[in-house]
């Protein structure tokens, strides 16, 4: 991707990552932080998510992926590890690609390059997931188009951890 184009898009994602998703569902609880929670798209995704599929995810301590998932896995969350290279992380059978999961995954979070992410959105869609998760610094405009006219929710260069953290007070 030139210069000039991950620039431009820089501002369209800025200018999505403003707009929060539609509400959808009513809150799950009396609990005020849930509450305020069901008014944010990305709040109500993580709140009834409970697969996450981690493309990327390594079993080096170090990476950020690791550390994320890990954050995940406490919080509740069963994560699935796509990563040819891997046999298990996190005590966890590692598949090689998405369509690999012979089970229901909510969101897809995605620790690969941009030029990676077309490949992803398409097992993504193949295998009924119901958002794609692209992390920091990963951005494909095109692909999250793809994803979002097959009916899945995207959320592009934003960090699952910090969202959740944010959000639930972790």
């Amino acid at each position: 991707m030139t210069k000039a184009a991950h620039d431009e898009s820089l501002q369209h994602t800025q200018a999505a990552r403003d707009e929060s998703p539609q509400y959808t569902k009513p809150p799950q609880s009396g609990n005020p932080e849930t509450t305020k929670a069901a008014h944010d798209g990305i709040a109500q995704l993580l709140e009834s998510a409970r697969t996450i599929a981690v493309v990327g995810l390594s079993s080096n301590k170090m990476r950020p992926s690791h550390g994320v998932a890990e954050y995940l896995q406490q919080a509740g969350y069963k994560i699935i590890p796509v990563n040819p290279n891997e046999m298990e992380v996190m005590g966890e059978r590692a598949v090689t690609r998405l369509e690999d999961i012979h089970e229901k995954v909510d969101i897809v979070d995605i620790f690969r390059r941009s030029e990676f992410v077309s490949e992803v959105v398409e097992g993504a869609i193949a295998i009924g997931a119901k958002a794609v998760w692209m992390q920091e610094g990963v951005i494909h405009e095109a692909a999250a188009e793809r994803a979002r006219a097959a009916g899945l929710m995207v959320v592009m260069d934003r960090c699952i951890l910090k969202e959740h953290a944010r959000r639930f007070h972790r």
